[in-house]
């Protein structure tokens, strides 16, 4: 994945160590400090749902009416090379990587595509009985959010659920849980409609932090009259980079969290 590149059209003012106030009525004991690192051009035509590195390589995943995509993508440049396009009755959603495999959702049709990573020649398919939101994964088995307050671990043989995590926001039911990143034993959530990203512990269902991207998102927007809600969170593991964008975004945000920072 290429670094070099700085992405400047008004934002660089956000290369700040950037320590998160409150969003809404509601102030919080757990946020996670972070700080910008890059920042790099973001299609704003893309409906992001999904978002993952593998092996130094840009996945990304849309989700609209007839122009769902799943594509690789220059993170310099932010254009798409190779594409895989849903077939248009599907509404594409998040999109995971293991054993070489892409697993991509849809919404509401309760079916999910598998596709060869190095190819993206169609590989299956497999079905559910939810809607389709985020996917990420442990390593060992798929990890799904809904929407609700419910992550479903699937078997990646069978593809079947095996267990399912309710989310709890203390003493509340943590919803709208959508885009998801497996990062270093922990399970990271953008929360829909929010600028919140939750990190919970897959031992417990407890959030035991989240990164307040209110700030982002703020100065984000004006780039876009059109810009939507933040979606899209991607990991890369060498450079311990979290990668985020949003819903026709015009930026895509490398940042990373302060007790990770190499100094």
């Amino acid at each position: 994945m290429k670094f070099g590149t700085i992405f400047s059209f008004g934002l660089v003012f956000l290369l700040f160590s950037c320590n998160p106030k409150k969003e809404g009525p509601k102030t919080y004991d757990d946020l996670i400090p972070y700080s910008i690192i890059k920042i790099f051009p973001h299609d704003n035509t893309a409906f992001t749902q999904g978002l993952v590195v593998e092996q130094g390589r840009l996945f990304e995943s849309t989700g609209q009416r007839g122009t769902s995509w799943i594509a690789e993508v220059d993170i310099a440049t932010g254009r798409q090379d190779k594409k895989i396009l849903l077939d248009k009755r599907y509404f594409g959603e998040g999109i995971t990587i293991l054993n070489n495999k892409i697993y991509q959702l849809t919404w509401q049709s309760k079916k999910g595509f598998i596709y060869d990573a190095a190819t993206f020649e169609k590989r299956g398919e497999f079905e559910y009985d939810h809607e389709g939101w985020g996917i990420t994964h442990d390593r060992k088995n798929l990890i799904v959010s809904d929407g609700t307050d419910q992550l479903y671990f699937l078997d990646t043989l069978s593809l079947k659920p095996i267990s399912i995590l309710k989310v709890n926001d203390g003493d509340s039911p943590a919803e709208k849980l959508n885009e998801l990143e497996f990062i270093e034993g922990f399970i990271y959530a953008n929360q829909w409609q929010t600028n919140y990203i939750l990190k919970i512990d897959p031992a417990t269902g407890n959030v035991i932090g989240r990164l307040d991207l209110s700030q982002v998102a703020e100065k984000i927007y004006p780039g876009n009259p059109r810009a939507d809600v933040l979606n899209g969170v991607a990991y890369e593991k060498k450079s311990k980079m979290l990668l985020v964008t949003g819903k026709l975004w015009p930026a895509l945000i490398a940042l990373r969290f302060q007790n990770n920072r190499k100094d």
